[in-house]
């Protein structure tokens, strides 16, 4: 099939575009939120294809993956179809509710024909998606291999955007796990982050291609995971193939990703600190953790199954 989606969340879409289709990109000269193409730090295949806005109309789309709201206008505007009327098509929420908790009324709700599928089982339970029929397709993660050796003894965390996001993802709990843990910071828009928040052993990595902040992850002892309120941190997962222990706060699906054995969860802090202590401290703890948490990872989020069920959801709606 061809199926046109746009390039949103990095992770997610390098495991969805390994799958056996033409996955039509649009492409901008701008390069925009709109037309970003292919993924530029990751590693996609060649079945991936950019194409102009102007020649969709040229591709026979067979389905749409939409992922934001205002895409249902582009397809109309750029395919001169109807999601889900002329064309199949899903809405993939990627996201948590935000808003008032839990009341939060899905953009696609009462859309009955539209598939909505969520990447979470807390995502489906917490948004109201009134009438419009709901699946779970839960992360697949390209496997980067135990790559993990703890040499570095430090704490690794990824998020993008602390600064602005602050403690949605936990920005102003790093002061406190930090103290004494030498936090190394990767994503986007961290450079300022140490010197904002006071962290004078913190250290930034910039945006670094995926390839080479999966090494740079391997090095540190432990992963950390501060993020009160997002769907599911797909660098938690990476985190867990590439065979780090984790410590994390137990909010939102990640009680479901991170089974005892693999790591340290809580809502509270003072105990995820004294565990992150304790591993930094005790390397062979933390090696039993990090290959527990690759083994549940790849039992739950490996590639193949993701891709299995996201077949099983395509076929359904362009039978």
């Amino acid at each position: 099939m061809k199926v046109l989606i746009w390039h949103v969340h990095g992770s997610w879409a390098t495991a969805f575009v390994q799958g056996p289709h033409t996955y039509v990109l649009p492409v901008t000269p701008d390069r925009g939120p709109d037309g970003l193409g292919r993924a530029r730090t990751w590693e996609w295949p060649a079945n991936a294809v950019e194409v102009p806005p102007e020649r969709l109309r040229d591709e026979e789309i067979d389905v749409v993956v939409l992922q934001r709201p205002h895409e249902e206008k582009l397809v109309e505007e750029w395919l001169g179809r109807r999601p889900g009327v002329d064309v199949p098509a899903v809405y993939v929420e990627h996201d948590a509710p935000w808003g008032d908790v839990p009341l939060t009324r899905h953009p696609m709700a009462d859309r009955p024909e539209i598939l909505l599928v969520h990447v979470t089982h807390f995502n489906r339970l917490m948004w109201d998606n009134g009438r419009t029929p709901t699946a779970v397709v839960e992360h697949g993660i390209v496997d980067p291999g135990p790559q993990w050796t703890g040499e570095i003894e430090r704490t690794a965390v990824v998020v993008n955007e602390p600064l602005r996001r602050g403690r949605y993802v936990g920005t102003d709990l790093l002061p406190y796990f930090g103290d004494g843990a030498g936090l190394d910071v990767f994503g986007m828009k961290v450079r300022d982050l140490p010197g904002r928040l006071g962290l004078p052993d913190a250290r930034a990595y910039e945006d670094l291609p995926q390839e080479r902040m999966h090494e740079e992850l391997a090095r540190r002892r432990v992963y950390l995971h501060p993020i009160r309120w997002t769907s599911l941190g797909l660098s938690l997962l990476e985190a867990m193939h590439l065979g780090m222990p984790v410590v994390a706060l137990a909010t939102t699906e990640v009680v479901e990703a991170v089974p005892r054995e693999a790591g340290i969860i809580s809502t509270r802090p003072d105990r995820l600190r004294e565990g992150l202590r304790r591993l930094l401290a005790d390397r062979e703890e933390a090696a039993q953790l990090g290959k527990a948490a690759r083994a549940a990872a790849l039992e739950r989020y490996g590639l193949g199954r993701f891709l299995a069920d996201w077949e099983e959801i395509l076929a359904e709606v362009t039978r």
